[in-house]
């Protein structure tokens, strides 16, 4: 089974077991509802743990598992990847992209001149996220993931098209 990160456990809150999660998905509520399974990538496994709470404190998800709640049981999962099985992800709307089918595109520009490859998505708190791209001489640019500089995204053909300014590369 495949599985795709949607946060990291980044610490505990409180004394009743709760994880406080970074979260990379914007389908919290719905992964988090009681009685879900999500996975804890942890010391090279995948652990199944079964959703008792969830609730958002300061912009962290705060969830608690069923057996877990006990501080004492769960610190130990500090640090660890929550994640899901990829078949699970929540459909998204056309022209929507998950930042993981984003990486390995190949960028070119209007023109259809190569840029380099996609090889991350740079997350901005609050801000838009940003491609990583990685030119043929290794060098590294930023193009911001909005409509002005992202044209089109073609997953069929791997590739992504990057209105280019001056300045820009």
């Amino acid at each position: 089974m495949e599985y795709v990160r949607i946060g990291k456990a980044i610490n505990t809150h409180g004394l009743k077991g709760e994880l406080k999660i970074e979260s990379s998905s914007d389908f919290d509520d719905l992964r988090y509802e009681k009685g879900n399974t999500v996975y804890l990538y942890w010391n090279g496994e995948y652990l199944p743990f079964t959703v008792a709470t969830y609730r958002v404190h300061k912009g962290y998800s705060l969830v608690s598992f069923e057996g877990y709640q006990d501080i004492n049981l769960i610190e130990q999962y500090k640090g660890a990847l929550v994640c899901i099985p990829k078949d699970e992800r929540h459909e998204l709307e056309e022209g929507e992209y998950y930042m993981d089918e984003l990486i390995g595109l190949m960028a070119e520009d209007e023109a259809g001149r190569h840029i380099g490859e996609v090889i991350d998505v740079e997350e901005t708190n609050g801000a838009q996220n940003n491609l990583v791209i990685r030119k043929d001489d290794g060098s590294e640019v930023l193009v911001p993931y909005v409509d002005e500089f992202i044209k089109d995204v073609n997953l069929e053909v791997k590739s992504i098209t990057i209105h280019v300014i001056e300045g820009l590369l």
